[in-house]
């Protein structure tokens, strides 16, 4: 492949821009294990206050954030309901399971993406006298949001919560895209966050950096978490150079995740119009489209030949993102629609 590359794979595929990379070289650094970098610092400080919270914390990715919040969580033996479907339970290899000793008890995930308040409810186990005994203590409720590009509705996420806390558990989501989420609301970023305890939010998505989380939460839960981060391995050094990534995407391009979503809107209808292919669903940046199984590999190889990067499935999914433009969309189908008119 030579020239323009448009990958739809995912929204993790961006790379700093000239601007970005500038922030990055001119960020003043230090020791943040000893924590006297002064940018990695100010990035905490600025996302603490833009989420509403008291304390934010640094990490290298999204499935150690997500890791160690649950781990501030939950105690050894504790239980967290989490969605089948979820990142947390399917996707980040099991980690609450394997290094935290944190039982995940996983509820079937509604088409919407949230869980069943009724079945949260009956998932729920606490200690006591007879019975309790034999059953891990349920301490957390984990959400996500976005899930699947879909925007989990804001009265859902209320009831949610309110449940949680009548229960007595904390309520952790994994907004990996929570700032696709508050975009789509038209929310701020602290009326997104609002009603958890703990939020990860990822900046190596759609808001371009090359690497990087930020969990947050109140004093005491990051203090915990702090621990966590370390004995997970996510103690980083000069880690200002990438906080300076974080910072810039955070000031340039939040805001512009509307275009991506606007683009995820053209490219369904684009999609639409073909024959033999079937838009099944756009959502914020991601359209889910069904192809023929037997074209599959060839239209993938079709489409790699020509510069274009998608990973062809049945059940293909496409994410829009800050690297893409509108004509890239026109560009990916019209090679689409040339394909499926072949002789």
């Amino acid at each position: 492949m030579t020239g323009h590359i448009i990958d739809l794979r995912s929204d993790t595929v961006t790379r700093p821009g000239p601007e970005m990379r500038d922030a990055m070289m001119a960020a003043q650094v230090g020791d943040d294990v000893w924590g006297d970098d002064p940018t990695v610092n100010r990035l905490q400080a600025v996302v603490a206050e833009r989420s509403g919270k008291e304390a934010a914390l640094f990490l290298p990715s999204g499935t150690q954030s997500n890791l160690a919040a649950l781990m501030a969580h939950c105690e050894r033996g504790d239980e967290y309901i989490v969605g089948q479907l979820a990142h947390t339970y399917k996707y980040e290899g099991g980690g609450a399971a394997v290094l935290g000793s944190i039982v995940p008890q996983p509820i079937e995930n509604a088409a919407d993406g949230t869980l069943p308040l009724s079945k949260v409810a009956s998932a729920v186990k606490h200690h006591g006298p007879g019975l309790g005994a034999h059953f891990a203590r349920t301490r957390l409720l984990a959400l996500e949001d976005t899930f699947n590009g879909q925007v989990l509705p804001a009265g859902y996420l209320r009831e949610a919560v309110a449940l949680a806390r009548v229960r007595g558990l904390a309520v952790h989501l994994d907004g990996a895209r929570v700032c696709n989420a508050a975009v789509a609301r038209n929310e701020t970023l602290a009326q997104a966050c609002e009603p958890f305890d703990s939020v990860s939010i990822c900046f190596s998505k759609g808001l371009g950096a090359p690497v990087g989380s930020v969990l947050v939460g109140s004093r005491a839960f990051i203090e915990r978490a702090h621990r966590w981060r370390k004995v997970l391995g996510g103690g980083m050094r000069q880690a200002g150079f990438l906080a300076g990534a974080c910072l810039y995407a955070l000031d340039h391009n939040f805001d512009r995740l509307a275009y991506d979503h606007a683009n995820a809107e053209h490219l369904a209808r684009g999609l639409g119009a073909i024959d033999r292919v079937t838009v099944t669903g756009q959502a914020t940046n991601m359209v889910f489209v069904q192809f023929p199984e037997q074209e599959c590999v060839p239209l993938q190889e079709y489409l790699a030949e020509r510069g274009i990067l998608v990973q062809v499935t049945p059940a293909t999914r496409l994410v829009t993102h800050l690297d893409v433009t509108v004509t890239d969309m026109d560009t990916f189908v019209r090679a689409v629609k040339q394909y499926f008119s072949q002789g």
